[in-house]
């Protein structure tokens, strides 16, 4: 599969930044293991309280242009879109925690959370729910919320891209749900719950309607036989200018890089 984020690359760079390690020629393009996986054999994680990773929690960083800002704690931390994993690619590379990546564990690379912290995830197609710990700095691909391992992608049911819900967990009121013989959670989910789980790329968020109007316009202008809208979110009191709903992550990739190479801000993808 062609690999959606550059995960443990990026964030064996972000220790090289720190002056710590060197970095060995990058290897060929990503890929699932040769032979297959028990799924029964690999556990979720199990939270428990850590100090902060030495590496991979400054202040700070940058990435492609982009800076990113480090969360003080991953308490309350919850947002769905979509998930992205790696695999033989970056198999023993070094995490920006300075730990190895190992593919066959429940780990996770996440832009801004606390490095290490615990987080459950969702699968909102099928319902299937794992418990993950986020060791690493990634995806930094602009429509991607979080990176997993190949077996925590595996045991989700996802083979390329997946739209997910990413909560954190607080280690000391955590309690081990009860799991199924490949040791995942699934919640009950009908087709109509999956469908109802829309993707949009959302162009802006403004408090004044005026200027997302003038968003809405601009890009109906550009994106023909798209569905360009301006709705006011009550709960945050902003006007959102989306498009969609969109029938799948390659629609939204698409979109994303003809809105940015038209000279507008760059956009990113919400699933509601």
């Amino acid at each position: 599969m062609q690999r959606a984020s550059i995960a443990a690359y990026i964030g064996f760079s972000l220790v090289i930044s720190l002056g710590l390690v060197g970095c060995a020629t990058r290897p060929p393009t990503d890929s699932a293991p040769r032979t297959a996986i028990n799924l029964a054999h690999i556990p979720n994680a199990v939270p428990r309280a850590e100090p902060r990773s030495k590496y991979g929690n400054p202040a700070t960083y940058e990435v492609n242009g982009q800076t990113y800002h480090i969360r003080a704690s991953a308490s309350g931390y919850v947002e769905r879109g979509v998930a992205s994993w790696y695999g033989t690619k970056f198999h023993g590379r070094s995490t920006s925690s300075g730990e190895p990546y190992d593919m066959y564990k429940m780990t996770a690379a996440h832009r801004t959370l606390p490095l290490p912290c615990y987080v459950q995830v969702t699968n909102l197609q099928n319902g299937r729910q794992i418990v993950v710990r986020v060791n690493d700095r990634g995806p930094f691909h602009q429509n991607r919320i979080i990176d997993l391992s190949y077996a925590a992608a595996r045991k989700l049911g996802i083979e390329g891209t997946g739209k997910v819900e990413v909560r954190s967990i607080d280690p000391r009121h955590w309690h081990e749900p009860v799991t199924t013989a490949n040791n995942t959670v699934t919640r009950h989910t009908t087709k109509q719950d999956a469908d109802n789980h829309k993707m949009y790329v959302q162009a802006g968020a403004f408090t004044n309607r005026d200027n997302a109007v003038q968003l809405q316009q601009q890009l109906n202008g550009l994106l023909t036989g798209q569905h360009v809208v301006a709705e006011f979110d009550q709960a945050d009191k902003l006007y959102r200018v989306r498009i969609g709903p969109l029938a799948s992550v390659d629609e939204a990739d698409r979109l994303t890089e003809l809105i940015i190479a038209n000279g507008f801000a760059a956009p990113h993808l919400v699933v509601d």
